[in-house]
């Protein structure tokens, strides 16, 4: 059990004095130290070397009074260990020259366990783990079966995932071998990580708010829910479905330990559409932390306030931008733990 255990004990709900407080995407490219190794080595170098990943983990750990550490990774390295050869290209982002496109394509690829090529996923996360000392519990995580589908069709980032929405909407028997070739996958090396240190898991829905609540409910939410109940009795799961707040009451009804909500919704409609039955996370606007950090730590205080201490996880929307000035991603947290009510 970690010493600092506040994101733990906020995960079951139990009454604490502030929130616990952590940064999506803490671990990366706003910090002066992690641009250092960026401009020596590419962005799945960096992932793939364990030793490099928990170094990165560990940086804004030595920085910041944060609650919980995210090992640096990322959620495309399931895809490229089931066959699918991403890469990180400058400028572009992520990058896949034949995306799948066909039910023969879907055939293909690997499914059930890939773990033997995510060996340095699993090895970072250990050397992570003894670095971290017990300090402050060590959170996992993968993409939804969704968010990967949509790369491994589209290829690319896109802004509506075109290419991918018809390959489900035409496709659909291929689309939904797809989905749960990625979900079986995803659920043998979440189970690994645990096994590897990580204390939470966080379940990243990047784009499940392209679908329409209707196909959310086919084409996302029931893989997530898989992924859900076989973890939630070895450890909490968090779920952030980025732009899903209609699909709030359903998924506070699941197995999950706390919904992450994202900028675009007030925190009293998302207690009340959850019915307080659940812990939520959230849900700073990134983009806010450009405002002066006098700005930033007066609205964290009425973020929490509007929130309450328990049940809540102090967070962002989405994760940190690459051009945040590092006082003011640290007025942000010290904001949340000098919290005062």
């Amino acid at each position: 059990m970690p010493k600092n255990d506040l994101l733990l004990r906020a995960l079951r709900g139990e009454e604490v004095s502030r929130p616990p407080v952590w940064m999506m995407r803490q671990a990366g490219r706003y910090l002066p130290e992690f641009m250092e190794l960026k401009d020596k080595y590419d962005f799945f170098t960096r992932c793939q070397t364990p030793d490099m990943a928990a170094e990165i983990t560990m940086q804004p750990v030595r920085r910041f009074p944060i609650d919980a550490a995210i090992i640096f990774s990322d959620i495309l390295v399931i895809p490229q260990a089931m066959g699918l050869p991403f890469e990180m290209r400058p400028g572009v982002g992520p990058w896949l020259d034949n995306p799948v496109r066909s039910a023969a394509d879907v055939a293909k690829l690997r499914t059930g366990d890939v773990n033997d090529e995510l060996k340095y996923v699993f090895d970072a996360l250990k050397i992570t783990k003894e670095a971290l000392n017990d300090e402050i519990p060590l959170i996992g995580f993968a993409g939804s079966p969704w968010t990967i589908f949509c790369y491994a069709v589209q290829g690319q980032g896109s802004k509506n995932f075109d290419k991918a929405k018809a390959f489900a909407y035409t496709e659909t028997k291929a689309a939904h071998e797809l989905l749960q070739k990625i979900t079986d996958s995803t659920i043998i090396y979440l189970k690994e990580k645990i096994n590897s240190g990580a204390d939470v898991i966080q379940i990243f829905d990047s784009w499940g708010g392209m679908l329409s609540p209707k196909d959310y409910q086919e084409f996302s939410y029931p893989y997530i829910t898989q992924i859900v109940d076989a973890l939630y009795e070895q450890v909490p799961v968090v779920v952030f479905a980025k732009g899903c707040w209609y699909a709030l009451d359903e998924m506070s009804q699941s197995n999950a330990s706390a919904l992450g909500v994202d900028w675009t919704i007030k925190p009293s409609v998302a207690r009340e559409m959850t019915k307080n039955r659940i812990t939520l996370q959230g849900n700073f606007d990134p983009s806010r932390l450009l405002s002066p950090p006098e700005t930033i730590q007066k609205m964290v205080k009425e973020m929490i306030d509007e929130f309450g201490t328990t049940k809540y996880i102090a967070n962002l929307g989405h994760g940190i931008l690459p051009n945040i000035p590092v006082e003011n991603a640290r007025a942000f947290i010290e904001a949340v733990v000098n919290y005062k009510k």
